[in-house]
């Protein structure tokens, strides 16, 4: 499976709609962006900003790698990683999964984690991949829990107030 390639959704999900959607990560463009941004993951912004933010946030920041979830032809979601190595060859960048929200009527249905496994799989293929790491607001035992299934662990470090996970890689 490459970084853009599909990933099907879990089994059960499959079972119970009685077909696999593939997900994947595709480019925003000025074809998709206004969908993208109107995707919505029905917290009011608690826990992950709007995408019409983060979409600003990649304009200027060239480290920004940002994606729209698919599943099928539909988008359900946005994606954004922090990527150093997209403008420099650090020795040691530090990945950081800066944005993950998944529409909130497509929630409930393993993409946001098949769309996790597929940005961990780009981390692995950039230069120098060592650690991946992410943010929660707390309390949010839902979201240990997710980003758990995936490897990643609590530390005890906080950015901007929010706690810091950890994935080996």
């Amino acid at each position: 499976m490459t970084p853009h390639g599909p990933a099907e959704l879990p089994r059960a999900y499959a079972r119970a709609h009685g077909r696999a959607l593939p997900v994947t990560l595709r480019e925003v463009t000025r074809h998709n962006v206004q969908a993208v941004m109107a995707l919505d993951a029905g917290d009011g912004g608690r826990q992950v900003a709007p995408n019409a933010k983060s979409m600003a946030q990649a304009a200027v920041y060239g480290e920004a790698w940002p994606r729209a979830i698919y599943a099928g032809d539909e988008p359900v979601g946005f994606v954004m990683l922090y990527d150093p190595s997209r403008v420099a060859e650090p020795e040691d960048p530090e990945f950081f999964l800066w944005r993950l929200m998944i529409d909130h009527q497509w929630q409930g249905r393993g993409i946001g984690l098949a769309a996790l496994r597929l940005v961990i799989e780009h981390v692995r293929g950039r230069p120098h991949p060592g650690e991946m790491f992410t943010s929660i607001v707390e309390p949010a035992p839902h979201l240990l829990a997710f980003y758990a299934c995936a490897g990643f662990e609590l530390t005890d470090q906080y950015a901007d107030g929010e706690r810091v996970l950890r994935l080996a890689l």
